[in-house]
């Protein structure tokens, strides 16, 4: 798959294709990342991308042109034809919910333009002509969509077969299907007794004894645990699914 980003400040994203495990999926070009920066692509000797907003206000405004030219040289170089063209993909407080369903879609996808804004955003003629789809990491703003862009390349490349030293690690992931969409449980590794700041802390003795069928049910036990704690919508959307079972049921009933 590629993805065509586009960024102000390409230099941004240098350090995070190169380092962390998920380098594997970026190297092999498993999840190819071209960067391309507008500015390239703007007129006059200060290479301009901005200006003052029509009406006033603060802040300055991302220009069309620049944006145009700039996926106009993506569609070439990517060659794909008019009727299956690559998704231009907007990162901005008014878009989707990047979620784990959402990083599935695209893990199993060509790929996109990831188009990054920055300032106060980018000419609204630009988006109505060209984006496809806007996505939100949440109800806070960035300065910019590179960080975004990362999260949501980042998610998609460890879901590449190959690029996490396990296979199977993913499928343990919180909000994964094989999880029935709720939290992991808590982990635990040596020493088996940790002389911590609230004295000395054992591992669960459930883990030492080699049992799996006892693992598994008390690390079930746990995710469901933390999902009511913290996040009970995510009980609530896998009970209307018919994804909790009867033993499931009866350890959140001994939970209140």
């Amino acid at each position: 798959m590629r993805f065509d980003v586009i960024t102000l400040f390409p230099e941004l994203f240098e350090p995070f294709l190169a380092h962390g495990i998920n380098r594997r999926a970026f190297e092999s070009k498993q999840v190819d990342v071209r960067l391309w920066n507008p500015r390239e692509f703007a007129e006059g000797n200060y290479r301009r991308v901005d200006d003052r907003p029509f009406g006033g206000g603060p802040g300055m405004v991302m220009m069309a042109e620049p944006l145009w030219r700039c996926l106009q040289a993506i569609r070439a170089d990517r060659g794909e034809p008019e009727s299956a063209r690559a998704p231009v993909v907007l990162f901005s407080p008014v878009g989707d919910r990047l979620d784990h369903g959402v990083v599935e879609q695209w893990s199993d996808s060509p790929g996109a333009v990831l188009l990054c804004g920055r300032y106060e955003g980018i000419d609204q003629r630009f988006i109505d002509a060209c984006v496809d789809r806007q996505i939100s990491l949440g109800d806070f703003v960035l300065s910019g969509g590179e960080l975004a862009a990362m999260a949501l390349l980042d998610a998609v490349a460890r879901l590449q077969p190959g690029v996490l030293g396990d296979a199977g690690s993913h499928q343990q992931d919180s909000f994964n299907p094989a999880l029935d969409g709720l939290l992991d449980s808590p982990h635990h590794t040596r020493p088996e007794a940790w002389a911590g700041p609230a004295g000395d802390m054992p591992v669960p003795e459930v883990l030492l004894g080699g049992h799996h069928e006892r693992i598994a049910r008390y690390r079930r036990e746990q995710s469901l645990r933390l999902t009511a704690e913290r996040r009970p919508d995510l009980i609530e959307r896998a009970r209307a699914a018919g994804l909790l079972g009867r033993a499931d049921e009866d350890f959140l009933a001994r939970l209140k």
